[in-house]
């Protein structure tokens, strides 16, 4: 793209493919120049895509489908030069905050984690151990793509502490089979991200799904439990399990089961009873090659009153943003949830009583979050997860050009997310509590 200098005002486009364009066009235009752009915009709104306005500029995104685009057209009056309009949001946090990179067939996933609190004991084999936990091939009900999955740090820990500095690292990615993914190059995957992908960013990974494969969450498994290291001193635990799988689901209370009884069978569920049944469902549904969907249950216990900053930095919600970033994720509630919808106000509100001299409720309907900001009680959410969109079976689909088709997927995929989904819900809200309560630690001076 050539530049040009017909005015003092700037003016930003990019395009590809040359003039008949197939895809979008892209411009920057300064608020002043926005205004005198009118009639122009007038004549293309039916193709307007996106708009953001800025302090002094706008940013306009149109379908070029069949537009031509001259040289004499009323944009080229104005100084413009090429430019990239092509963004990721790849960093989750305030002070606290990772910011991860890497494709599911790439050379491998990484992150830096910026804020880390300076002098915490970082367990190495405790890290190792989430991100087993995380890892695929570990039974008969994940996918069986083998990897090991060991974490390599680059910097910001010393003698085995944390500096204080950024902390680097990466896990090399060793059994890619690219080969699986040939002819998925240009047909798109029923209610996956290819398709929009291609669509926003004009190109896409489609080896395995590239950067939205849930191998991403390597990254969001480390921060997690370097989170879970500095939480662990300041009494805070985080502890997640399959609550349901299809329509076998756990009916108790959360402070019913033991938690301990979590990590002895493959699903991850505290009943013993119920995870037999998960599993066979599971497994039954692989051998079908077909997917099914659950809901993974987390409660945080022991947070500090006072963490959340109302009104857009509800606890609630960082929560169900960090929840919902996750793979797969449909739902978030947290409390009584929908289910309080059948309880009348009166039956619903947590009642103060005092208690040897300290405050607190009798109930716990609210979640552990009153108005948003934590109340000391334990704080507990539900997480639902859909099938997963790969499926081992034909299905009726359309390629790169619009022409139907059918495709029956290959590859290692997992049947059901959920008993890997455990660890990731952890880690998301272990990142998500340290991040508040460092943000907290602002509050007052």
């Amino acid at each position: 793209m050539q530049d040009w200098k017909h005015s003092e005002r700037p003016f930003a486009y990019s395009a590809s493919g040359g003039c008949k364009q197939k895809g979008n066009v892209s411009i920057i235009l300064h608020t002043e120049t926005a205004r005198r752009f009118t009639t122009w915009h007038t004549v293309f709104r039916p193709r307007l895509r996106q708009r953001i306005s800025g302090k002094n500029n706008v940013f306009l995104k149109f379908s070029a489908e069949n537009m031509h685009i001259s040289e004499k057209s009323p944009i080229f009056r104005e100084n413009f030069k090429s430019t990239h309009t092509i963004l990721m949001f790849n960093s989750y946090g305030n002070i606290l905050r990772l910011t991860s990179f890497g494709e599911s067939h790439g050379k491998g996933i990484g992150g830096v984690i910026d804020g880390f609190p300076a002098g915490i004991t970082i367990d190495m084999d405790f890290v190792q151990r989430e991100l087993a936990r995380r890892r695929p091939g570990q039974s008969r009900i994940t996918t069986s793509r083998q990897e090991t999955d060991k974490v390599e740090f680059l910097s910001g820990i010393f003698d085995g502490k944390s500096t204080g500095c950024p902390i680097g690292f990466i896990v090399w990615n060793e059994n890619q089979r690219y080969s699986d993914y040939s002819e998925m190059q240009s047909v798109y995957r029923p209610s996956h991200a290819d398709y929009t992908y291609k669509l926003k960013y004009g190109i896409r990974d489609y080896r395995g799904g590239g950067r939205s494969s849930a191998r991403e969450t390597i990254a969001r498994v480390v921060g997690g439990a370097l989170a879970k290291l500095a939480l662990r001193q300041l009494g805070i635990s985080i502890t997640a399990y399959t609550s349901q799988v299809g329509g076998i689901k756990l009916e108790k209370d959360y402070k019913e089961y033991d938690f301990d009884l979590i990590e002895t069978n493959p699903v991850r569920c505290p009943d013993p009873e119920k995870a037999k049944e998960m599993e066979e469902l599971i497994f039954q549904v692989k051998e079908e090659g077909d997917t099914i969907g659950g809901v993974v249950t987390c409660v945080v216990q022991g947070c500090p009153i006072g963490l959340g900053q109302p009104v857009f930095g509800k606890l609630q919600a960082a929560l169900a943003s960090g929840m919902l970033s996750i793979n797969a994720a449909k739902a978030f509630e947290y409390g009584e949830g929908f289910k309080g919808l059948k309880m009348k106000g009166s039956e619903q509100n947590d009642v103060f009583y005092n208690s040897g001299g300290r405050i607190t409720t009798r109930t716990n309907h609210s979640g552990g979050i009153q108005g948003g900001i934590s109340n000391g009680q334990d704080i507990y959410f539900r997480v639902a997860f859909k099938p997963v969109a790969t499926v081992l079976m034909e299905q009726h689909t359309v390629n790169a050009d619009g022409i139907d088709t059918t495709l029956k997927a290959r590859g290692r995929h997992d049947p059901c997310v959920l008993p890997r989904a455990v660890p990731i819900v952890e880690a998301m809200a272990a990142m998500t509590i340290l991040d508040f309560y460092l943000i907290d630690k602002t509050t007052q001076l």
